[in-house]
C-alpha cells in the first residue's frame, strides 16, 4: 500500500468495500449524494458514517464514526485512541508542537510519557510532519494514534485556547501578591496580576463550567497551591484534577466567579456563600451555590452544581423499589409529625427531600421551607434562607413560618436544641415537619435528638419515621463482567442477616462509556424506618442505640448494608462499592 498521502472518501469506500464492510449499493449512494458546503469540510469517515450504513460483516451494527475509525485504525496497523477529556495535561500537551503546526498538519499531541509522545491524527497516511517533529522532541520518540476526527476538531481548538488564555492572562502580571495568604510574596516593581474581567480569564470561567456540565459534575473545586493552583471536578462522588493552573490565573478566575456571584470580591479573609445561575450546554437553567474559604495560599472556591434534572427524576431513578417507594408516600400523606432523612454530606438527602415537597406541593397545599442556602429554587415552595448576619437562624425561621398558616415545613438540617425544639413545637401544633440529620443510620438518629436535648417523650410523640441513606456508584451497563462472589466479604457484609449469597456478582471493568472506571451514574442506598407503637414506647423509656437497633431489626428493618447486598444481587454496583459506602455496626 502506498504511504504519505491523504485519504478521501473514494479511497475509503473502495476499501470498505474489498473488506466487504460495504455493499455496492451504499458505495454508489455515498458517491453520488450531492454534499453541502459545511460537509465539504468534513473527513471522509464522517460523511461516510453521516449515512448510517449497515455493517455487512455484523448486519446487526451499524458503520458508526467509532467503528469507521476502529476499521481505519486495523487498516493502517496504528492504534485507535480516545481522548479522555479528565486525564489530559493541556499544558504539557501544547507544548509539545506550535498551534500552528498542529492545525498545518490537522495533529494533535494526546499524551506525553517519559521516553515518547502519542500524536494523534485522522489521517493514518499522512506523514509528512514526523520527521520535522522528531527533531524538536528527541530523545523521545513519536508514536503516531488514530483519532476520531470529531475528537480532533475539538480538542485542537480547546486545547490550545485554554492554553492561550492562561498564557495571556500570565502576560498581564506576574504574581498576586495581597491573596497569597501565609506565604506572601514581594515582587519589586510589579504591582500588576490578572484582572478578573480580563477577555481571557472570562474565556477560563467559561471553559471550566462548560467542561464540568459536559462531565456531569457535581462539584467544581478551585485551589490555590504555592506555584500552580488545581482545578477538579467530583464525578459520581470521586474527584478528578482536570488543570493545573498558575496561582494568579487561578486567583483571577476565583474573583471573576465572586464577581458573578455577587460577592465581595476585597473580602479575602472571611468564608463566604454566594450562588449563580447559568446555562448549561443543552440549554437549561442551572443553579451553582458557591463557597469560599481561606487558605495557608489564598482562597479556595468550591461551586456546587445543582442538576435541573433532579427535580424531574422519579422515585424510582433515585433508587427507591415499589415496596419502599409505597410506605414513604403513605408516610409523607400524615397531616401532622417530623419526618427524618439522614446520612452525610453529599449522600443525596435533599434530592430526596426536594421530590418529595414537589409531589406535595399542590393548590391545596401550602409548603415553606428554610434552608442554609436555598439549595435548588422551586417555584411550587415558598423558601426562606437562614441569614446569621441579622440573626435569623433556623430556630426564628420555623418560628417565622409557624405564622405563615403552612401545612409542610422543610427544615434544612436540625443542628442544635433551638431548632430540635421549634421543629417538635410545628409537629405538636399540626404541621408536618420534613428535615434533615447528620448520623450514620436510622436508628441513632433518634439517640442524636436526645443528645441534642430533646426530651424522648417528645421525640415518641412527634418522629413519624426516618429514612437513613447512601449513595453508591453504579456499574457500567457497557462493560460489567460476572465474576465469582468473594464469601468472606458478603459474610461480612451480611454477617446476622440470613441472605443467600448469589452464585456469582458483576465486577467494575471499564470502557471508553464509563471512563475507564467500570462505573457510570450513582444510585441511592436507603434505610427505613417508620415508628412503630413499640418503638414509640422504647424511645419514651430512653432506650440505647443497641436497644432501638435490636426493636428496627425485630421489626424487619433491614440496614443499609443489607440494602447494599441486595444492589449487588441485582447487578446493579459492586460488593466492593457496597463496603466503601455503607456502615458496618
Amino acid at each position: 500500500m502506498q504511504f504519505n498521502f491523504e485519504i478521501d472518501a473514494t479511497w475509503c469506500l473502495e476499501q470498505l468495500l474489498k473488506d466487504e464492510r460495504i455493499s455496492e449499493r451504499d458505495k454508489l449512494l455515498v458517491q453520488t449524494t450531492h454534499r453541502q458546503r459545511e460537509q465539504l469540510k468534513w473527513h471522509p469517515l464522517h460523511w461516510i458514517a453521516h449515512f448510517n450504513l449497515l455493517d455487512v460483516k455484523e448486519p446487526q451494527k451499524r458503520l458508526t464514526l467509532t467503528v469507521l475509525c476502529q476499521w481505519l485504525a486495523e487498516k493502517s496497523q496504528i492504534p485507535f485512541y480516545l481522548i479522555d477529556p479528565l486525564k489530559a495535561d493541556v499544558a504539557s500537551l501544547t507544548n509539545v508542537m506550535s498551534q500552528e503546526f498542529a492545525l498545518r498538519n490537522q495533529i494533535l499531541a494526546v499524551e506525553v510519557q517519559a521516553d515518547k509522545v502519542l500524536i494523534g491524527s485522522s489521517q493514518p497516511f499522512s506523514k509528512d510532519w514526523i520527521h520535522n517533529l522528531e527533531r524538536s522532541l528527541k530523545p523521545k520518540i513519536i508514536q503516531q494514534v488514530l483519532l476520531n476526527p470529531e475528537q480532533l476538531q475539538r480538542y485542537l481548538n480547546e486545547y490550545y485556547q485554554v492554553s492561550r488564555a492562561v498564557s495571556h492572562s500570565q502576560k498581564s502580571g506576574n504574581y498576586d501578591n495581597e491573596n497569597k495568604g501565609m506565604e506572601a510574596l514581594l515582587q519589586l516593581g510589579d504591582s500588576q496580576s490578572p484582572d478578573a474581567n480580563d477577555q481571557h480569564i472570562v474565556k477560563l470561567v467559561d471553559w471550566v463550567l462548560q467542561f464540568a456540565f459536559e462531565q456531569g459534575a457535581s462539584d467544581i473545586h478551585l485551589e490555590p497551591r504555592k506555584e500552580n493552583g488545581k482545578v477538579r471536578f467530583r464525578i459520581d462522588g470521586v474527584l478528578h484534577t482536570i488543570y493545573n493552573m498558575p496561582a494568579n490565573t487561578l486567583t483571577a478566575v476565583i474573583s471573576r466567579i465572586k464577581i458573578l456571584g455577587r460577592m465581595n470580591v476585597a473580602e479575602k479573609r472571611k468564608p463566604q456563600d454566594g450562588r449563580l445561575k447559568t446555562r448549561t450546554p443543552k440549554g437549561q437553567e442551572t443553579e451553582l451555590r458557591l463557597s469560599t474559604l481561606p487558605t495557608a495560599f489564598g482562597e479556595k472556591l468550591v461551586m456546587r452544581i445543582f442538576d435541573p434534572e433532579v427535580l424531574v427524576r422519579s422515585f424510582q431513578q433515585l433508587g427507591f423499589d415499589e415496596n419502599l417507594l409505597g410506605k414513604w408516600q403513605a408516610l409523607t400523606q400524615h397531616s401532622h409529625g417530623i419526618i427524618l432523612v439522614t446520612g452525610p454530606t453529599g449522600s443525596g438527602k435533599t434530592t430526596t427531600l426536594y421530590s418529595s415537597l414537589k409531589q406535595l406541593a399542590t393548590d391545596q397545599v401550602n409548603v415553606c421551607t428554610i434552608e442554609d442556602p436555598i439549595e435548588m429554587l422551586e417555584p411550587s415552595f415558598n423558601q426562606m434562607q437562614v441569614n446569621l448576619g441579622i440573626d435569623l437562624s433556623f430556630a426564628d425561621g420555623v418560628r417565622a413560618l409557624m405564622r405563615q398558616d403552612p401545612d409542610i415545613i422543610m427544615v434544612g438540617e436540625i443542628r442544635d436544641q433551638d431548632t430540635a425544639d421549634m421543629a417538635i413545637q410545628a409537629a405538636l401544633t399540626g404541621h408536618l415537619v420534613l428535615s434533615t440529620l447528620h448520623t450514620n443510620d436510622a436508628p441513632s438518629s433518634l439517640t442524636r435528638l436526645h443528645d441534642l436535648g430533646v426530651q424522648p417523650f417528645l421525640t415518641s410523640a412527634t418522629i413519624l419515621g426516618v429514612l437513613a441513606q447512601r449513595l453508591v456508584r453504579q456499574l457500567c451497563p457497557h462493560c460489567k463482567q460476572e465474576t465469582f462472589i468473594n464469601d468472606q466479604e458478603w459474610r461480612h457484609l451480611t454477617f446476622d442477616y440470613a441472605i443467600k449469597m448469589p452464585e456469582f456478582v458483576f465486577k467494575a471493568v471499564g470502557c471508553d462509556e464509563c471512563r475507564q472506571t467500570g462505573y457510570k451514574g450513582r444510585v441511592g442506598l436507603y434505610e427505613f424506618m417508620p415508628i412503630s407503637l413499640e418503638a414509640k414506647q422504647k424511645i419514651s423509656a430512653n432506650a440505647t442505640l443497641d436497644e432501638l437497633r435490636t426493636q428496627a431489626k425485630k421489626e424487619g428493618i433491614e440496614p443499609l448494608r443489607i440494602a447494599g447486598a441486595r444492589k449487588v444481587i441485582d447487578g446493579v454496583t459492586t460488593l466492593e462499592e457496597v463496603l466503601r459506602v455503607v456502615p458496618l455496626s
